[in-house]
């Protein structure tokens, strides 16, 4: 049986958006696994109890939600054929994706500056695991904000339209998945410390 380009279009559309939801579930185990850990070594001794999120944090995690919306809006842009909406919404998330990241190490510099250190003899199991809960997340962040330039490189060179927007589709998608899992985590480490 012979395909139509349309539906050749669309099985390719469904495989990408497949691949993409098998690497979100592989990477909801792996926080799921941070999570257990973080729950299991808070009953060990040297576990800090008095122990508070840095402000930066909390900004961080409004930052990551404006992501969400503004990529939410460069989807609802190209599907107008909105070109120009769509490069302000699309330049919106990645100037709030790097404002997550700098927020982040800002963060980082708070907790430290509460002497309280990720390693060494001034660490505690408490901030290790704080530690590398956000780095992690930073990771994956990365591979999304490199998404983002490739997605805003092939906007400028007028690869998406109304017609044609699954790597706008697939990289909403990712995003979304990020600003889920940072607002998870952030609630967890908020309410579980």
């Amino acid at each position: 049986m012979i395909m139509t380009a349309e539906e050749q279009k669309s099985r390719n559309a469904r495989s990408y958006k497949l691949i993409l939801l098998f690497s979100m579930v592989s990477m909801i185990m792996m926080f799921a696994g941070l999570t257990s850990a973080f729950v299991v070594s808070k009953s060990r001794v040297d576990w800090l109890k008095d122990f508070q999120l840095p402000p930066a944090f909390y900004y961080s995690t409004i930052a990551i939600i404006g992501c969400s919306v503004t990529f939410h809006l460069a989807k609802k842009a190209i599907m107008k054929d909105d070109q120009s909406k769509t490069t302000v919404f699309l330049l919106s998330t990645l100037l709030l994706g790097l404002l997550f990241v700098v927020l982040q190490f800002v963060g980082f510099g708070q907790i430290v500056e509460n002497g309280y250190y990720f390693t060494g003899s001034g660490s505690s199991i408490t901030s290790t695991f704080l530690y590398v809960v956000t780095v992690v997340h930073l990771i994956h962040l990365a591979g999304g904000l490199i998404s983002l330039l490739i997605i805003i490189y092939n906007h400028f060179k007028q690869k998406y339209n109304s017609s044609q927007t699954l790597g706008i589709e697939l990289g909403a998608m990712y995003w979304h998945f990020l600003d889920l899992l940072w607002v998870y985590l952030f609630l967890f480490l908020y309410f579980f410390k």
